[in-house]
């Protein structure tokens, strides 16, 4: 990118953004184009094709703090319009003012002022350029206003959705970026929402600059049976009155595919949770545990003798109120 080409371009525009915006509101609004503009959500439109190759250009510039305050101040210096050869140089009009002018009240000398006419060329043999002058006055090289050096690659953002199952237990995805496919590895026992980076594989940098990053935002659907909660799994399991009443060891499914025996002690009421040990998910932490939550069956039909045992249970246990402790706790 050349020093005119930032007296032309007005970057804040490009993204919709005021001039005084916050780095945080133009790296949103930045990402919002990108992703209506991406190349992979308008395949064959050059129009969309060049309007992100824009948005590239000027948030590589305002994302940057130096870069971006030389660009305001050169942009204020020229008000906002393209430097010019003055009146009479190349690609001057009648009564324009050129950039001879302006270095030319910069440095004490008008550009007709009586100290005789000051001349700053536009570039040929031997002579130094306005992107020179402007070089050495913010710092940067002849090859263009505000260079400095080779330019890192620009982050960029993507999202998968996996499968519970295969979240739980990890994979290797293909992902399309930019024209681009990049097989990112996703850990065992990713969570919904959570974001993985991969160093080096967003938008390529300048030759001898470091590539951008690729931030990778995983989605894992719902499992009809178990949740995750750190390494370890959860799960809700259904329980007969009689099982928790009276004690039982049950079996329960597992990730895997295969049971394990679970033992419910006598008295066990719905809500609470049983733990088996080493069979949730295997990380590099280790393996979790899975952990089982009893839901005591009321059932909803009964056959005449069942209603009979169930009167008779009541009857039995007429002398406990199940509800004295919520009661004397309501009048503290």
């Amino acid at each position: 990118m050349t020093g005119q080409d930032w007296l032309e371009k007005d970057f804040y525009a490009v993204l919709g953004v005021p001039k005084d915006a916050d780095a945080a509101t133009i790296k949103k609004a930045y990402r919002k184009l990108a992703r209506q503009l991406h190349p992979d959500q308008n395949p064959g439109d050059a129009a969309a094709e060049a309007r992100f190759k824009d948005i590239g250009e000027a948030y590589a510039v305002l994302s940057d703090t130096e870069q971006r305050q030389q660009y305001d101040q050169l942009r204020a210096m020229a008000g906002g319009a393209r430097f010019r050869a003055g009146a009479g140089g190349p690609g001057g009009g009648a009564g324009a003012p050129g950039f001879e002018d302006l270095f030319g009240g910069m440095f004490g000398a008008g550009a007709n002022g009586p100290a005789g006419r000051t001349r700053y060329s536009t570039g040929g043999a031997g002579g130094a350029g306005f992107e020179d002058i402007l070089g050495g006055l913010f710092g940067g090289g002849g090859g263009g206003f505000g260079a400095r050096g080779p330019q890192p690659g620009v982050e960029l953002t993507a999202t998968t959705t996996l499968p519970f199952r295969t979240a739980a237990e990890g994979s290797t995805v293909s992902l399309s970026v930019e024209g681009r496919t990049v097989n990112a590895r996703i850990p065992a026992g990713v969570r919904d929402g959570q974001k993985i980076r991969l160093r080096g594989k967003g938008r390529p940098g300048d030759p001898g600059a470091p590539d951008g990053d690729l931030v990778i935002t995983v989605r894992v659907e719902p499992h009809p049976v178990f949740s995750l909660e750190g390494d370890n799994l959860r799960m809700t399991v259904p329980v007969a009155f009689d099982e928790a009443a009276l004690g039982a060891t049950i079996e329960v499914p597992t990730l895997d595919g295969s049971t394990v025996r679970v033992k419910v002690p006598a008295g066990t009421p719905s809500g609470r949770t049983l733990r088996v040990k080493g069979r949730g998910i295997t990380t590099s932490r280790g393996t979790g545990d899975l952990l089982v939550t009893v839901q005591v069956v009321v059932p909803q039909k009964l056959s005449a003798a069942a209603r009979e045992a169930v009167q008779a249970f009541g009857i039995a246990t007429s002398g406990e109120d199940v509800r004295a402790g919520i009661m004397a706790e309501a009048r503290r």
